[in-house]
């Protein structure tokens, strides 16, 4: 396929740095991995937690960091012996380039190795159409290439692309006529995407693509299993096992906007219940301005009943789901994200984790319910953390076989 790749499956890679082929490639990302997740760690708490000599653990902490991937920080005093000296993430190590498809918008970021936006470009539409996203890439690309010095350049990782898989099934639900979105049908978006960028290309679904955020830049890394919740204009999700983003046969794993739930009319399936489409049919259903949703997503404005209702719905929804998916996959924590802000993420957790108190939970195991830490850039920045997770994560081997074809 060329410059481009599709997220498939794969097995399970081993958690330590045992014999195998490709030995020092797998210890060399294994301690990539956990320095991004503690933070700061020196040599010996690498070799402790990898099981390495704490000299095959310094060849290569010291061989990352003359690449420019990890940076030394202040040493630690006041310990007996010679002052620790831990290493960090290098933000400068590597950069990638995310693209968010969306329903409504389009984003286009550049991320750095620690998982901070540095650039990025955005375009607003009723609906996506192939022509107008390429279009976008097209024009905005180059004018993010320009904020990159030589050096940077050279470390370019690639370009993640996350977004709905199926769109053209959506044109009902998004007010677009069919015509126009069978377009999505025949395109090759990964390889189209390539032709315009010059890079390698890897293609995700959007709810997938930000559950990737919050497992390599966000907190829930703390946690082995989770399953993933992104509340956007449409529910979607992600699901981590074993310290490892899953995807399922056809990278379609987690789909739980298509999880069945108990709605005001009978039963449904939970997208039309938690995606927040619904609220703003509530709010045009009263003569309200819905326009923040969008607009500002970091600040609606007051919505009032509307916006109570609608917790209270997607709450209950989603609490019933979540006996559903423990029921079959015993994970330790779910995590809540999306387009809102953070108080109405928060406030979503807390409706949710009181309405699943109310349900029948015997013979299962209990969970908690976190906020995401990523917030409303999830999807973009999940993107450009593909091509970061393909070459520089453990699980390299999991997130990336080649598919034949994108959903």
């Amino acid at each position: 396929m060329s410059n481009a790749a599709v997220i498939g499956h794969g097995a399970n890679l081993p958690v330590s740095g045992a014999d195998q082929s490709g030995v020092r490639v797998y210890n060399e990302r294994l301690a990539l991995s956990l320095v991004r997740r503690y933070g700061q760690l020196s040599k010996i708490e690498v070799a402790r937690m990898t099981g390495l000599s704490v000299q095959s653990t310094s060849t290569i902490m010291n061989r990352l960091g003359a690449e420019g991937l990890l940076k030394r920080e202040a040493p630690l005093r006041g310990r007996v012996g010679q002052p620790t000296v831990p290493v960090s993430i290098n933000p400068e190590g590597a950069f990638a380039f995310g693209l968010k498809i969306g329903r409504r918008s389009s984003d286009l970021v550049l991320v750095d190795f620690a998982g901070a936006i540095r650039h990025r470009d955005r375009i607003d539409y009723h609906y996506p159409m192939p022509e107008d996203v390429l279009a976008f890439v097209a024009r905005a690309l180059p004018e993010l290439m320009t904020q990159l010095d030589a050096r940077q350049k050279s470390r370019l990782a690639g370009l993640g692309v996350a977004l709905p898989f199926q769109l053209w099934s959506w044109s009902d639900e998004i007010g677009a006529p069919a015509a126009a979105m069978d377009g999505w049908r025949s395109i090759g978006v990964a390889e189209e995407i390539g032709r315009i960028s010059g890079l390698p290309v890897t293609v995700c679904n959007d709810a997938t693509s930000a559950c990737a955020a919050e497992f390599y830049f966000g907190d829930a890394w703390r946690e082995r299993d989770f399953l993933y919740f992104f509340v956007g204009e449409f529910l979607g999700g992600g699901l981590v096992l074993n310290s490892s983003l899953y995807l399922g046969r056809s990278g379609n794993a987690a789909a739980v906007g298509s999880m069945p739930a108990p709605g005001p009319d009978g039963v449904t399936q939970l997208i039309h219940l938690a995606s927040i489409i619904q609220l703003e049919r509530r709010i045009e259903r009263l003569g309200g301005d819905p326009s923040s949703i969008w607009l500002t997503p970091d600040a609606w404005a007051d919505f009032g009943a509307p916006l109570k209702e609608w917790l209270d719905e997607a709450a209950a929804a989603l609490a019933y789901a979540i006996v559903s998916a423990i029921s079959v996959v015993d994970v330790g924590a779910i995590v809540v994200e999306g387009s809102m802000p953070a108080a109405v993420r928060q406030t979503l957790c807390l409706l949710t984790a009181a309405e699943l108190e109310k349900l029948d939970r015997r013979g299962l195991s209990d969970v908690r319910i976190l906020p995401g830490a990523i917030g409303r850039d999830a999807r973009a920045i999940g993107a450009a953390a593909l091509p970061l997770i393909k070459n520089f994560a453990r699980d390299r081997d999991v997130l990336f076989k080649e598919a034949a074809a994108e959903g």
